[in-house]
């Protein structure tokens, strides 16, 4: 199995078992939605933006202004701008 195969898998395991239930929803819609169309950089970032605490993602998420500060790259703007 190559390196790319391996983290899209970790990463739709990963989206589907974090323990909030709702975030599990958003994520692993967000997820399908995105996975197929990044490249392997962009899996690795969004390997690390589901591995961050629920709290850090809904404020991100839901909040207008945001106390923390996500890396600015292609994959945060998505999730930022995604719509379940």
């Amino acid at each position: 199995m190559k390196n790319k195969e391996i983290l899209i898998k970790q990463i739709k395991y990963r989206s589907k078992h974090r323990g909030s239930k709702e975030m599990d929803i958003l994520l692993e819609k967000f997820v399908n939605k995105c996975i197929n169309s990044l490249n392997e950089n962009e899996l690795n970032d969004l390997l690390l933006l589901i591995n961050k605490d629920d709290e850090i993602l809904y404020d991100y998420y839901y909040n207008e202004i945001n106390k923390v500060k996500l890396k600015n790259n292609k994959v945060n703007k998505l999730f930022k701008n995604f719509k379940l």
